[in-house]
């Protein structure tokens, strides 16, 4: 008799979600984090009626502990093959949802969007796409960890605290941005920086992102007021080539917020937020 595979944990949510015939919403972590960082944020939106999906990037471990011990498994995971990835996932639900992603997650969320697989969508400090100009000196510091090497582009690369401080936690007091690095902060990728920093002189980018697709659906783009990664010029500059779109497009500002914002211990403004703008395109 042949033997079976076990669902994985991304399959079995899609499974659950078609299962209980509630509208999902698909969670997109960015760099540096895993799934488990929108827990709380699920709970909120299952209250509210929803079905939460938590799919990881290709690869991602269970957990911190194990994703910090084995830090190699995140080694080349570029943004092409992880939008492929969750676009697959969303493939199979039976129906549409909404999707929330964070930083390189928020460039994930809008690259979905544009091909038409979600019906709305809210990017928060969303990473940059092709056509996005600004360069913020903030954001150059927060990226030269990786972009600082090239031998990074195929590696994978933790943040030391110091580092995570300027580029996560900065918004935060010293206590809380230590308990954030504890609790969430994983290795990511190198590929994807390279490739957003260089979006703009590569026609062939993954990092690109159909704005002006009929099928894109809503969509409310979140920036910290202090965010050094993702700063206003950046996010303000993704919704300009966003707004182009036929469908609703927002963008809103979160007073004294930095990267973490949705992790941190202001993150329930955030997510409630996001939950009032899928709530009046999504039931």
């Amino acid at each position: 008799m042949a033997a079976t595979t076990a669902p994985s944990h991304d399959e079995q949510q899609i499974q659950e979600a078609n299962d209980s015939g509630l509208t999902p919403v698909v969670f997109i972590h960015g760099l540096w984090l895993l799934p488990s960082s929108w827990d709380r944020w699920a709970e909120v939106f299952a209250q509210a009626g929803y079905q939460p999906v938590l799919p990881g990037w290709p690869d991602d471990p269970d957990t911190v502990a194990e994703a910090n011990a084995h830090p190699e498994v995140f080694a080349g995971k570029s943004v092409g093959q992880v939008a492929d990835h969750i676009g697959a996932l969303i493939g199979q639900l039976t129906k549409k949802p909404a999707v929330i992603g964070h930083s390189f997650g928020g460039l994930l969320t809008q690259i979905i969007a544009g091909r038409g697989l979600s019906a709305a969508s809210v990017a928060i400090d969303p990473a940059p796409f092709r056509g996005v100009l600004p360069l913020p000196i903030s954001a150059l510091k927060s990226s030269r960890p990786v972009l600082g090497n090239p031998a990074n582009r195929n590696r994978a690369v933790p943040l030391t605290y110091e580092q995570f401080r300027f580029a996560f936690a900065n918004a935060v007091s010293e206590d809380e941005a230590k308990d954030l690095y504890n609790t969430f902060a994983v290795p990511a990728a190198g590929v994807p920086l390279f490739q957003a920093a260089t979006a703009n002189l590569n026609p062939w980018t993954e990092a690109k992102v159909n704005s002006k697709s009929p099928d894109r659906g809503p969509l409310l783009i979140i920036s910290g007021e202090k965010d050094n990664t993702v700063p206003w010029a950046i996010a303000n500059a993704s919704y300009k080539k966003q707004k182009r779109n036929e469908a609703v497009t927002e963008i809103t500002e979160i007073e004294g917020r930095g990267h973490a914002l949705t992790i941190d211990g202001g993150w329930r403004e955030v997510c409630d937020t996001a939950l009032a703008f899928v709530r009046r395109f999504v039931s």
